[in-house]
């Protein structure tokens, strides 16, 4: 088969099996299985396809087409301008989390922590966006704390950071003028539910085994004994989530609060500030 034959083969799997953009998502296999950029793919379409690449790429489509995240198959995820190494350890960075991003780089901050770090994508984009910044991420998994090392490595903010394990704030001294996090926040009883593809990402990273809402808790009932006078806290949440996570920061003491929305409009990331000190 020519590469343009293997694609067609592909596509029409992935598009038999429902996959959004089957077209994109083959091309992208393509692209990784014959070790060439994806926007030059086309130069490529009239090839002979060696049969063990051939073999590879229909392998990673019948994978997709099982529901497996395109992030795992290519080993990295793009998120705001970066790009970031993702193994099935950590959580799939999501374009919607970008509005967290977009929310903390609107403040000055200078320290920042990030609690559930993961894949490490808020706190290194964060760091490489606020060049002289410092931070920490701190992560349950130490399974994920390697992979955001690499990443850090990779955007060569490792010496402006640390990673460490912690339950929340358990391991973590000092105070930041940044806290943000994307915590676990999907309800136990809504995981059979969710698409097929978050099978593959794991669970501690999705559900709190509860309400979707106990790690804002923890989150929030911390937030003013490790943030600086006027320092900033910032969460994702659950697009019905925002009415409940308000009224915990608010329970804990915080001004300014309010609801940010992703692109789709959907409540996306709620934002408070701990008070500044009085004379």
């Amino acid at each position: 088969m020519t590469v343009q034959q293997s694609l067609a083969a592909g596509t029409a799997i992935l598009n038999q099996a429902d996959i959004p953009d089957p077209a994109r998502d083959a091309r992208l296999l393509m692209a990784a299985c014959l070790g060439v950029e994806a926007g030059r793919l086309t130069l490529h379409v009239q090839d002979d396809m060696d049969a063990a690449a051939e073999a590879v790429f229909m392998a990673d489509v019948q994978r997709r087409a099982g529901g497996q995240p395109m992030s795992h198959l290519l080993g990295y995820r793009d998120f705001w301008s970066y790009r970031f190494k993702v193994t099935p350890d950590v959580l799939d960075p999501r374009p919607e989390t970008e509005t967290l991003i977009e929310a903390a780089l609107a403040q000055p901050f200078d320290s920042v922590l990030d609690l559930g770090t993961g894949s490490g994508c808020i706190l290194l984009t964060l760091l490489a966006e606020r060049g002289g910044a410092t931070g920490i991420g701190v992560d349950a998994s130490p399974a994920a704390l390697r992979v955001a090392e690499q990443n850090a490595a990779a955007l060569g903010v490792a010496d402006r950071c640390a990673l460490e394990v912690s339950d929340w704030y358990a391991a973590v001294g000092g105070t930041f003028d940044l806290i943000v996090s994307n915590p676990p926040y999907i309800a136990a009883g809504e995981m059979s539910g969710l698409a097929p593809e978050l099978s593959h990402e794991p669970r501690m990273a999705l559900t709190d085994e509860a309400d979707g809402l106990s790690c804002y808790r923890i989150i929030t009932a911390g937030a003013r004994a490790h943030l600086v006078p006027g320092g900033w806290l910032m969460v994702e949440i659950g697009p019905t989530q925002g009415a409940a996570v308000l009224q915990m920061f608010d329970a804990a003491g915080l001004t300014d609060v309010q609801n940010r929305t992703d692109l789709d409009g959907r409540d996306r990331v709620v934002i408070g500030r701990n008070p500044q000190q009085t004379a």
